[in-house]
């Protein structure tokens, strides 16, 4: 039977992947987190991702190369803090045409080296390929301690709803291209709030929270006043639009202590809602205290 990509989507085709896919013993976790998951040393797990950035879906050319560039690895350090890692080492392929400036090159690598500088993230190699568009894609290496890995299959009904940072309105205000990973704080995150699922929010809250929905076998609840939004957003895209890069997690109600509390608010992480069970899907309590049922939808490719 004849299918299009349309007709599945994104999530759709990784999942016809990931069922083709056999793992070796040696891989924790493999094709549907954030980042694969590989036996490394006796208290530590490898972590290894790839992002692709494609010219006209997730930036244009009249965009600033060095934040291009910037985008580029940033997307990548996402992935691994929302696992509870460090980003090592990366690998940067470009695809570009010939009759593109070399100076707007030069630039993209300059964005991807500042970033890398600040992270202490090593680029070892990569390759380059002609395009008629821009094609940037960086695979990215990274490390967990065993004790701190955070997957998205860890939530239970109960646990209650964090993210990082505002919400929505990232393309037009320009967060998608000049965001900062939330690393360090996924570092305190695991540290101070024993997290029991994490993801970092590139499709949309409603998405990403599905994936950890997904993973866990939950439903859950967001409080629609509790959503901290950027400057000039609408809820429905905090909810749908997606590329805001901070990190959504859940929490075991016997962790948020007093001191654990304080924590949260000291750094700003917004308690926006709660894990329940699966057969509720997933609820917005709006500002009528009206609960609607909503879509698990977000950013498509497909």
């Amino acid at each position: 039977m004849f299918r299009k990509l349309s007709q599945i989507g994104e999530f759709g085709l990784i999942e016809e992947i990931r069922k083709r896919q056999s793992a070796a013993k040696d891989v924790i976790k493999g094709i549907g987190d954030d980042t694969a998951v590989v036996s490394f040393t006796q208290n530590k797990y490898l972590l290894l991702t790839t992002d692709m950035l494609m010219e006209d879906v997730h930036f244009t050319r009249s965009m600033s190369a060095q934040e291009i560039g910037h985008k580029a690895l940033a997307c990548n350090i996402s992935d691994v803090a929302a696992m509870g890692g460090r980003a090592k080492y990366a690998l940067v392929s470009l695809g570009v045409s010939a009759q593109l400036d070399v100076k707007f090159v030069t630039n993209i690598y300059r964005g991807i080296n500042k970033l890398a500088q600040r992270f202490d993230v090593q680029i070892v190699g990569g390759d380059t390929v002609k395009s008629s568009k821009i094609v940037i894609n960086i695979a990215l290496t990274g490390e967990v301690e065993k004790k701190n890995l955070v997957a998205r299959s860890g939530a239970k009904a109960g646990d209650q709803i964090f993210v990082t940072g505002k919400l929505g309105n990232s393309f037009q205000s320009g967060h998608h291209l000049r965001f900062m990973p939330r690393q360090q704080e996924a570092q305190l995150i695991v540290k101070y709030l024993k997290p029991s699922a994490m993801i970092d929010i590139s499709d949309g809250l409603a998405a990403d929270l599905g994936h950890i929905m997904k993973a866990s076998k939950v439903g859950a609840i967001l409080e629609e006043k509790k959503i901290p939004l950027r400057v000039n957003a609408k809820i429905k895209q905090a909810l749908y639009e997606g590329e805001d890069f901070e990190l959504l997690f859940t929490v075991p109600k016997r962790n948020l202590t007093t001191t654990a509390l304080r924590f949260a608010q000291k750094n700003q992480f917004q308690l926006v809602g709660q894990i329940c069970n699966q057969e509720n899907g997933l609820m917005l309590l709006d500002s009528r205290q009206q609960h609607t049922k909503m879509p698990l939808k977000g950013f498509k490719h497909f």
